[in-house]
């Protein structure tokens, strides 16, 4: 059962309060460009794999400019690097639909996508670093990570919805330009929340150019978070097969949001209560639970049961996200908070990017069973690597 105490605690404090409202309009977009972009593309140039390559350059500049925009963020406080995403991320994102619905080269609408996914403006990371320099009560930490992974995933649900609205109602190109004034009116606004007004710089000891990749036990975590997220990728595409193998391919956003409305749930009963495993034995738990709540998806149940299995197979899933944050807010030092916040992200992107390529791969040979039976195992694969963070006494509580 969900107890609202620990929210109720956490959401009476007014800095905090003010910084999560703050941030909500700002990533938006997070639910909303990466399919934007696909369909776009998808629309101006009649191809679906030339969509999929425009929107996953997208997602590759996201994933291979974060960790340099977390270290800047460390050095320097968030304010310049805000500032400027602002900007060039609507400004990347317009110039992007001039190409697509001008039929330019598809070399430029691939540079286009991979800048404005490069100028993401940072917002979680920042949140997830202010939640570590203000809550020193590790039972509130969660608390708070917990609510950032049900806003992230109301988002996931709600943008695709908003896409689905503006190119019923309008185009693609309005669901990406949507997108953009909500990241350039929201990262503005979370410039006057209390998360940047309180923010502390930390000084810096000697120079490391390796920044927290060298922390013990890092490592390794960001190996576990990029199979798990496999996982999720192979869970997504495959529910996306399933859907198609029934002959309903709408049905797939359905169970996928299903899934996310299990996984918030998930996330709230995890934030509002104290657990007695140390934390490192509850993230292998919980992985090795993942994997052996999608395995009973490869049964190809029918569609209602699916979709009551899509629930009880997303509950353990922002809860394994939870952990993760609250895994790198332990094992990274304060200097490094920011980027490495941004190392767990890239790893969590590059895992479901290789989750949907090897079940596109895997469905070439086999139906959606084999991606979901792939899934089950590669958490539980995940859930035994992570032992090697319940070794290091360093990880325990």
């Amino acid at each position: 059962m969900i107890s609202l105490t620990r929210y109720s605690a956490l959401l009476s404090q007014p800095p905090l309060r003010s910084a999560i409202l703050a941030s909500v309009l700002g990533r938006m977009p997070i639910g909303i460009t990466g399919l934007a972009i696909l369909m776009l593309a998808q629309h101006s140039t009649g191809s679906f794999a030339h969509g999929g390559m425009v929107a996953a350059c997208y997602v590759a500049g996201l994933a291979i400019v974060a960790p340099l925009f977390g270290r800047l963020i460390d050095r320097y406080g968030p304010r310049s690097a805000l500032l400027a995403c602002a900007f060039l991320f609507p400004a990347a994102l317009a110039e992007l639909v001039v190409a697509l619905e001008h039929a330019a080269p598809l070399w430029i609408a691939f540079a286009l996508a991979a800048a404005a996914g490069a100028c993401f403006p940072p917002i979680t990371v920042c949140m997830r670093t202010f939640f570590k320099q203000r809550l020193k009560d590790d039972a509130l930490l969660a608390t708070a990570y917990s609510l950032e992974s049900v806003v992230i995933e109301l988002i996931f649900i709600l943008g695709p919805v908003l896409v689905a609205v503006f190119v019923s109602l309008a185009s693609p190109a309005a669901a990406v330009l949507f997108a953009a004034a909500c990241s350039c009116a929201g990262t503005l606004l979370f410039q006057r929340s209390s998360a940047l007004i309180d923010w502390r710089i930390e000084p810096r000891g000697e120079p490391n150019f390796f920044g927290p990749l060298v922390e013990p036990g890092f490592a390794p975590l960001l190996l576990v978070i990029v199979l798990y997220a496999s996982a999720f990728g192979l869970v997504e595409i495959g529910t996306t097969a399933y859907a198609a193998e029934t002959g309903k391919p709408a049905l797939a956003g359905i169970l996928l949001g299903i899934m996310s409305v299990g996984s918030a749930a998930g996330g709230l009963v995890y934030g509002s209560r104290s657990w007695h495993l140390p934390l490192a034995r509850q993230f292998t738990f919980t992985l090795i639970l993942m994997g052996l709540a999608i395995a009973p998806m490869t049964l190809l149940s029918p569609v209602w049961a699916f979709g009551l299995w899509c629930i009880a197979a997303g509950v353990v899933m922002a809860p394994a996200l939870i952990m993760q944050s609250m895994l790198v807010a332990k094992i990274a030092r304060t200097v490094h908070s920011t980027e490495a916040f941004t190392w767990s992200s890239t790893s969590l992107l590059a895992g479901v990017g290789l989750g949907l390529t090897g079940g596109g791969v895997l469905l070439e040979y086999a139906r959606s069973p084999a991606v979901f039976a792939a899934a089950a195992v590669v958490s539980i694969a995940a859930g035994a690597l992570s032992l090697r963070l319940v070794k290091s006494g360093s990880h325990e509580d």
